[in-house]
């Protein structure tokens, strides 16, 4: 299970990681494929989702094919430079320098370098680390679970100073979001994809892992960012995306 203050310091820098774009086919939404790297002030190094797998970067239309994912949507730009390694270097960080992942969720484009951090043990809700395999794709499911220290999250609670985790399933079994408490933009509200863009609150997640569930957790979600006037970074909000600052532009 998870240790309660497992990081020492505050968030001092939350980079937004750019893994790429993806277009839905079903409404021709273009979204952006994002991670996150926490930065504290001690100098410890969160990241926070690793995007699609690499094979994505080096032939999208054949790893597609693979996973049968043309059925949802088409990978529109993923390059080398969309990988975690490249975009955490882009801050001066390696691979070997984080101290922690965080899955919020075990979906293609938020799964995809689970094993690529070995030297970092894993956050994820005990919903997703229960299941056989990774959600991955629908029917494909080609992922293992890496051999890796993992840390479960059951509940609520706090990582760290100005560090808390949310447990909000719905989207996916395990759903996690993190509020950030950073010393110069004050509180800021990853919600991941338990509210991929805000139109999904009033389409009452529709196509969610348990609707019902994304209902109640999403307004969860959103009563906190109002009692904490906490910015919301969504998930895969094509108007949002465009305008949030990327990595090694960050925010403090």
């Amino acid at each position: 299970m998870v240790s309660k203050g497992f990081i020492k310091g505050r968030p001092a820098q939350l980079h937004v990681l750019d893994f790429g774009l993806f277009k839905v086919h079903a409404n021709g939404r273009v979204i952006g494929i994002c991670g996150f790297l926490i930065v504290t002030d001690v100098g410890e190094r969160i990241l926070i989702d690793t995007g699609f797998p690499a094979k994505y970067a080096r032939d999208a239309a054949r790893a597609s094919k693979e996973d049968n994912l043309g059925e949802f949507g088409e990978v529109l730009a993923l390059s080398a430079g969309n990988l975690p390694a490249p975009q955490l270097a882009k801050s001066g960080v390696l691979p070997g320098d984080i101290d922690l992942l965080i899955m919020t969720h075990t979906h293609i484009d938020h799964v995809g370098g689970l094993a690529d951090f070995p030297g970092a043990p894993i956050l994820i809700a005990k919903a997703e680390r229960d299941l056989p395999k990774p959600l991955y794709w629908r029917g494909a499911q080609p992922m293992d679970w890496p051999v890796r220290d993992y840390m479960l999250v059951t509940q609520d609670f706090d990582l760290g100073p100005g560090l808390r985790i949310l447990l909000v399933p719905g989207h996916a079994p395990g759903q996690l979001a993190v509020l950030l408490d950073m010393p110069d933009s004050g509180p800021m509200l990853l919600v991941s994809d338990a509210i991929s863009r805000p139109a999904e609150i009033d389409e009452k997640f529709a196509g969610s892992w348990d609707d019902a569930l994304a209902i109640v957790n999403g307004a969860r979600l959103m009563a906190l960012a109002r009692e904490t006037g906490a910015q919301v970074i969504y998930g895969h909000c094509p108007e949002q995306w465009p305008n949030l600052r990327k990595t090694p532009e960050h925010f403090t």
